[in-house]
């Protein structure tokens, strides 16, 4: 192998083990959510929007700036509507009518099947609140007491709880002579379709604007991983838009906002809201629907809002108005999200999940992935199905790379030799290699393409593994209880035969290697046997102790990756090693080429 091809190979093999090594230096933080506890005093409610831009082609003059933030929640407790669903559960507050209490009944903290239910919304009063509000912003003669708002003490009319098939109905009188409706409805997963209505029985002609808002309190536990994005996500007629939390605390400050805001994006189709690692709450407008999308933080209370607002109407005496919405609070599962794009006519809400910048790779290979588990029904049996496509769609290159890479390690005596004639005659050296390559028709660069092939690949999946809510606490077998998360065992107390635990800390957590990460180790040194050896001493011994180096950089990486990574090795391992055998070289189980072991080819007669 020529110096330059060496080098080649030297720096895919490093740059790949610096960016590893960044990922190991910078693990995502894995910080359990904190569980809800009272505060001693209120918590300051979310600042109300200001009346709604109405559609360009209406005129804006007279629009009231944003109220100051408004009054604290009184201590009395409000009266709460029940959620019951297959997959929620929670309530609503009467107080602002609010959905502010919502568990998922199908995800747990931990992956102990005893531990709590994840908690998605949580009320004022508790730590972090976490909630979506509706309500009409008042125009023209209107104040904020003639229209519902953060305070409003709604009366429930009909059923008092809130499953599928069983809507609920709020209403609410307003000084002003108007007669407000919220409608809420819930299906089977997790959307929520909120219709407001609004009835003028008074005798003169009111404006009024309807919206929603999506509250955070405080700044959210984040993951806080350069590869995830956390905090607000919006669609803008096909135009996908993320902003961190820190990055929103420093958005322009508008006095009108009293606040800082973003510049508002007044569209036809899209939504805006808030995205966690794996749960999101997003307002949906209906496809079609004017509305403003606005993301804004409250620095005086420390909130981070999302908002939809929706074009500002005219209300005649004795006429009635409404508008339909969607709120989607739940997980971000592909399968679900895919269906509410489809059948709602949701734009780009697959989009939701961070594919990442390799989302041509990270789409294809999760939906290959989800595909092979709705076979299997095992998500560490779909990994390893799918490193055999993967490594059957590249065996035409793989089958050429391999061949050559045969010939390479039987040209290694003659390639020594050449080296002990040439010296320190670098150029010497360099043309007499190039005379041996041409004469046995041996491409050194051969073997390098599906090395670089191997990279985007393989972070591709990392990405897959680490984003999506699939592979969360999902099993494979045995001490494998969760794909997502580092390989729980340890030679430290020998795979869990010696009585005690070892912590996860320091050079604990560096030396506490999992079965896995060995296999990955033995597994890469086994294969990079069948490989030819660089001439240069040097480049031969960092190539020997890559295998070692990777076993521990990646021991503490999700066993799904690492579960790829070991049938990764494996089958190219015996891919390469029947391939050499079909060249007629006959190496040994540990790639060793005996002299005059290639079959000798059949004389012609």
């Amino acid at each position: 192998m020529d110096d330059h091809n060496k080098n080649l190979l030297l720096a895919t093999a490093l740059s790949f083990l610096v960016i590893l090594v960044w990922f190991v230096m910078f693990p995502p933080e894995q910080q359990a959510p904190v569980p809800p506890a009272p505060q001693s005093a209120a918590a300051p409610e979310a600042l109300l929007p200001p009346l709604a831009a109405p559609p360009p082609s209406t005129a804006t003059d007279g629009l009231p700036p944003a109220p100051a933030t408004a009054a604290p929640e009184p201590a009395a407790e409000p009266a709460r509507v029940a959620i019951d669903t297959p997959r929620l559960t929670g309530t609503i507050s009467l107080r602002g009518g609010r959905l502010d209490d919502l568990a998922l009944k199908d995800y747990r903290v931990e992956v102990d099947p005893a531990s709590p239910e994840v908690t998605l919304f949580a009320p004022v009063g508790r730590s972090q609140p976490y909630y979506a509000l509706y309500g009409w912003a008042p125009g023209g003669t209107l104040t904020a007491a003639d229209v519902p708002g953060a305070t409003t003490d709604w009366q429930v009319e009909g059923d008092a709880t809130l499953a599928p098939g069983r809507p609920l109905t709020l209403v609410w009188e307003s000084p002003a002579g108007l007669t407000f409706r919220r409608d809420i409805a819930v299906d089977a997963d997790f959307m929520f379709t909120v219709r407001q209505s609004v009835s003028n029985t008074g005798a003169a002609a009111q404006r009024l604007a309807p919206y929603g808002v999506v509250a955070r309190h405080g700044h959210p536990d984040t993951v806080n991983f350069f590869i995830l994005h956390e905090g607000m996500v919006r669609a803008s007629d096909g135009k996908l838009e993320e902003l961190d939390y820190d990055d929103m605390t420093d958005l322009p400050f508008s006095e009108r906002e009293a606040g800082r805001t973003s510049p508002v994006e007044v569209t036809q189709n899209g939504w805006i809201g808030f995205t966690d690692k794996y749960w999101m709450s997003t307002l949906i407008a209906q496809p079609g629907q004017a509305f403003t999308s606005v993301a804004r933080y409250i620095p005086q209370a420390d909130i981070y809002q999302t908002e939809m607002r929706l074009p500002a109407i005219d209300l005649a005496p004795g006429e009635t108005r409404e508008v339909t919405t969607l709120l989607f609070a739940g997980a971000k599962e592909w399968e679900t999200i895919r269906n509410y794009e489809r059948d709602k006519r949701i734009d780009r809400f697959l989009d939701s999940i961070d594919w990442g910048w390799f989302f041509f790779l990270t789409k294809p290979i999760f939906q290959a992935l989800h595909w092979l588990n709705g076979l299997i029904g095992n998500m560490g049996w779909s990994i390893i199905g799918l490193t055999l496509m993967i490594k059957a769609i590249l065996f035409p290159l793989a089958y050429k790379s391999y061949v050559s890479m045969a010939k390479m390690k039987e040209l290694q005596p003659e390639m020594e030799k050449i080296k002990e004639r040439a010296g320190d005659d670098r150029q010497k050296l360099q043309q007499e290699m190039m005379h041996l390559y041409k004469t046995k028709k041996v491409n050194p660069a051969a073997g390098c393409l599906p090395i670089l092939l191997q990279i985007p690949i393989f972070f591709s999946l990392y990405k897959v593994i680490f984003v999506t809510i699939e592979l969360r606490h999902a099993p494979w077998f045995g001490w494998i209880q969760d794909l997502s998360a580092p390989d729980p065992s340890t030679f430290l107390n020998l795979f869990g035969l010696l009585p005690y635990d070892v912590p996860h800390l320091g050079i604990f957590q560096i030396l506490s290697l999992g079965i896995l990460p060995i296999l990955l180790g033995v597994s890469m040194w086994l294969q990079m046997k069948l490989n030819p050896a660089p001439t240069d001493k040097t480049q031969a011994m960092i190539f020997s102790w890559m295998p070692w180096v990777f076993m521990f950089m990646l021991g503490q990486f999700a066993s799904g990756l690492v579960l790829y990574w070991v049938a990764n090795n494996v089958i190219t391992f015996c891919q390469q090693y029947l391939i050499m055998r079909s060249q007629g070289y006959k190496p040994d189980l540990l790639g060793n080429i005996r002299p005059g072991a290639r079959r000798k080819a059949p004389s012609k007669k």
